[in-house]
């Protein structure tokens, strides 16, 4: 279980402090709406000797301790990156969305997707909007992500509107049974495809992210940098 801090921000009214318990976070792969581009990502990343998936989506259980509201984080080596998504979680106020990372170690996802995920910090932001507020117009959402140097030098990394990727409640009903985020729970729902090479960052580089609402007019932020730490053996 891990404790996290949030600032609630409603289409209208005052903000809402809120401190949460999560025990139970969900990392959503292969969570695209097009089978045809999934089966090609597959074949794509099978050419470097990455397993396909058991089923598609695909629900990788991570220990809740490795989300982080920290401004840097510690990862092993420069071979890993992040991956810009939409984080849904439940809380007393109603199901929750921010904008989070899927950072991942690149050099154990060859051998395995799990191992990979569970590895590196889940880094999310610090506010929060209530789900029911986007809902309608899920779809209109826009991720976009900057990969920045530690010399400061920006990289437009990833961006695009959330509607190729499966819908936060068509992913509920694929999870459980019922069709509900369980409670205490977190799910990150599914990135986008990376422009250019996929990054292998050092130590000093940030990702900085944005989840856009063109109908609110309104952004969720947040930015992280890492530390890597050296491999030894």
């Amino acid at each position: 279980m891990t404790t996290l801090s949030f600032t609630v921000l409603p289409a209208t009214g005052a903000a809402t402090p809120l401190t949460l318990d999560i025990e139970t976070l969900v990392i959503a792969g292969w969570a695209g709406r097009d089978a045809h581009a999934i089966q090609h990502h597959i074949d794509e990343l099978a050419a470097l000797g990455v397993a396909p998936p058991s089923s598609t989506p695909l629900f990788y259980r991570v220990g809740a301790e490795q989300l982080s509201q920290a401004e840097t984080v510690d990862v092993l080596g420069t071979h890993t990156s992040g991956e810009i998504e939409c984080v849904l979680f439940t809380s007393p106020l109603g199901t929750l969305v921010t904008i989070g990372s899927d950072h991942t170690d690149r050099k154990a996802e060859a051998y395995s997707v799990a191992v990979s995920k569970q590895v590196c910090p889940k880094p999310l932001g610090r506010e929060a909007w209530r789900f029911e507020d986007v809902a309608a117009h899920w779809d209109r959402l826009t991720m976009r992500a900057t990969l920045v140097d530690a010399s400061g030098k920006k990289r437009a990394y990833q961006s695009g509107t959330v509607d190729g990727l499966l819908p936060p409640a068509d992913l509920w009903r694929r999870y459980t049974e019922d069709g509900a985020l369980p409670p205490g729970s977190a799910m990150y729902s599914g990135t986008l495809a990376v422009q250019g090479e996929m990054a292998a960052m050092q130590s000093g580089d940030a990702f900085e992210l944005e989840l856009h609402d063109p109908v609110l007019e309104r952004s969720l932020r947040t930015r992280y940098a890492i530390r890597a730490l050296p491999v030894v053996a």
